[in-house]
């Protein structure tokens, strides 16, 4: 992949000027052979396995990033769901597991591992059920390790028991740590995906290689700029103008994957091309959205102005990579994201709002903190509500949400770094308790059955 001169200045200013980065470069490392009956063998094995395939990852990627003069935000693991590679152990083992994945990250110097996941679309394993039952000690207990649970596919339908226990889950993990700051690595998916190389989400999957790189680019400052430079265009140029944009960010984001790919002697995956926006000003979905023309994020034509940027950034992707995967659009995480935080606070941008938001762009609803006295059966509820939207609409959608202990509306978390500042939204004041009760599975939508 050779690049021109102005190709190269150009990057230059999108990196110094517009916030542009390569949010991760993800090693993906299955620990399939890992397994065994013997708990120490288990976790010496996991070890063994992580700290040799990892050894490189970091210097690696930082050498690029140098050689290249391109900002690399995050280098991270990801790691074959645990409730696979544990199945058959008791829970306090799981534990020390998530506590030696910890440790392992540490040594290698990586800022996230993700992978303490379980699959249940479709009913729990002892395995899947231990695992899901010692996230809250677990998350706890460490500090880089992240946790997924995939709880309805459009194949499959809803697990309901599933959705249940992780509002209670949830409610656990949160007493656990400061300012509920556990469950910001914490996230509930519906139709996840096996190569997703950003945090908290990211596993290995079981159709992936024994290792992979995988990357995750970053650019809604690059976005902004090219939409504010475009001016009051009329839409079919404004899409023109952020699908050039995709392409570029993607080029840039691709050469990164394959550079590290070939130094470190691991296959390339995909790139991951959504917008991954932090708390910075101008590094913003939300004032994406704005620009377009809409006074605050979540007025009247916020669903149809993320439409277009959704649909945008894919195709200026897919033009640029033949591997594009993970999950791909545009992120709405509200701590994250001082537009969205700026929306929420003027009171434009609602809970319900964003679930809405949620059918057209890339995950659901992310970095959502609630008052702390939220009932569990209200956050299944909203898991169960995100759930439809993904598997109605054949989509990842996801639930990352900080019922924060003794915070109320009007109030807001501080988590600092990426995870930014959170304010506390409101939630609806009715039960859905006697909903959740009901447990056993929604069936899969009659658009599933499509073989």
């Amino acid at each position: 992949m050779s690049y021109k001169p102005e190709e190269i200045i150009e990057t230059i200013h999108m990196t110094e000027v517009e916030h542009l980065d390569i949010r991760t470069v993800t090693l993906g490392v299955s620990l399939r052979d890992c397994s065994s009956p013997d708990p120490k063998e288990l976790l010496e094995r996991i070890k063994e396995k992580l700290l040799r395939k990892g050894e490189n990852h970091v210097a690696t990627v930082e050498t690029i990033s140098s050689e290249f003069g391109i900002p690399i935000a995050n280098k991270r693991i990801a790691v074959t769901p645990i409730s696979i590679v544990a199945d058959g152990h008791d829970p306090a083992t799981f534990v020390k597991v998530c506590e030696m994945l910890d440790y392992c990250a540490g040594e290698i110097g990586v800022d996230y591992l993700g992978g303490y996941s379980a699959l249940v679309q479709k009913g729990m394993t002892i395995g899947d059920k231990n695992l899901i039952d010692t996230i809250p000690d677990a998350l706890a207990a460490t500090a880089r390790v992240c946790s997924s649970v995939n709880v309805a596919s459009t194949k499959a339908g809803i697990n309901m028991d599933a959705v249940a226990l992780m509002g209670r889950i949830i409610k656990e993990l949160a007493s656990k740590t400061h300012e509920a700051i556990g469950c910001c690595k914490l996230v509930t998916f519906a139709n996840c995906v096996e190569d997703n190389p950003f945090i908290a989400g990211a596993f290995h999957g079981i159709s992936e290689p024994e290792t992979v790189i995988n990357v995750g680019i970053s650019g809604p400052g690059v976005v902004l700029n090219a939409v504010k430079q475009a001016g009051q265009c009329e839409f079919g140029i404004l899409a023109e103008v952020i699908k050039r944009t995709a392409f570029k960010v993607t080029r840039m984001g691709e050469m990164v994957g394959r550079k590290a790919s070939e130094r470190m002697g691991v296959p390339f995956g995909i790139v991951d091309i959504s917008l991954a926006p932090t708390p910075a000003e101008g590094d913003s979905v939300g004032s994406i959205l704005e620009a377009f023309g809409l006074e605050r994020c979540g007025t009247h034509g916020t669903i149809a102005a993320l439409m277009l940027l959704n649909d945008a950034v894919k195709k200026g992707g897919l033009m640029a990579s033949s591997y594009v995967g993970g999950m791909s659009g545009a992120f709405i995480p509200v701590s994250e994201d001082a537009g969205m935080i700026a929306a929420v606070e003027a009171g434009a941008l609602s809970l319900e709002k964003l679930e809405a938001m949620t059918s057209v762009c890339s995950v659901g609803l992310d970095m959502i903190a609630v008052p702390g006295d939220t009932p569990a059966e209200s956050i299944s509820g909203i898991i169960a509500d995100q759930a439809a939207i993904g598997i109605s609409n054949h989509k990842t959608t996801a639930v990352r949400i900080m019922p924060v202990p003794g915070k109320m509306v009007g109030q807001s978390a501080e988590y600092g770094g990426l995870l930014g500042t959170a304010p506390i939204m409101p939630v609806s004041m009715f039960s859905s308790a006697s909903f959740i009760s009901r447990g056993g599975r929604i069936p899969a939508p009659a658009s599933g059955i499509n073989n």
